[in-house]
């Protein structure tokens, strides 16, 4: 039997969960940007962090489709498939620091315990001047530009394998 196209198949399956999950966070990271009520910026985080969740673990499940369906495909002498492993890890540590520890703060100015802190027991005080300052950053439209482009980039090479 031929894996291949099972796997690819599986590959893409996994493309489409993440971006589907992932697009959730965005779209709330870009959202909350003009929204001032505290409960309301909690609860879409609540959600944001919940999407994210599942965009990670079918994440997961991309990368390890993609390295089957290349081990099955004989890929791995082909440049592409490292550039794109390459763009894939530096996009993770990257979107994984910089939008946790955004969100993080946004957390803590609504009011709530962020997903680094770990030690933290209690949930600190709401913060409104710290939230206005934090979404009238550019932060939720860098992170949006920095993944989409990033994304088109491993899309192109996926496609178009162009060397």
């Amino acid at each position: 039997m031929d894996w291949q196209p099972w796997l690819v198949f599986a590959h893409i399956l996994g493309a489409f969960t993440f971006v589907l999950a992932h697009g959730v966070s965005i779209l709330v990271a870009l959202s909350i940007r003009s929204e001032r009520q505290l409960d309301r910026v909690a609860t879409l985080l609540d959600l944001s962090k919940l999407a994210v969740m599942v965009a990670v673990f079918a994440l997961i499940f991309l990368l390890l489709t993609g390295i089957a369906a290349a081990f099955v495909g004989d890929y791995w002498g082909r440049r592409w498939v490292w550039v794109s492993l390459a763009i894939l890890v530096v996009l993770w540590g990257y979107m994984g620091f910089r939008g946790t520890m955004y969100h993080d703060a946004v957390r803590r100015a609504v009011g709530r315990i962020g997903i680094y802190d770990h030690k933290v027991t209690e949930a600190p005080p709401a913060d409104p001047a710290a939230l206005d300052a934090l979404l009238a950053s550019p932060r939720a439209i860098e992170l949006a530009v920095v993944g989409g482009v990033g994304l088109l980039a491993i899309l192109y090479l996926m496609v178009f394998k162009p060397f």
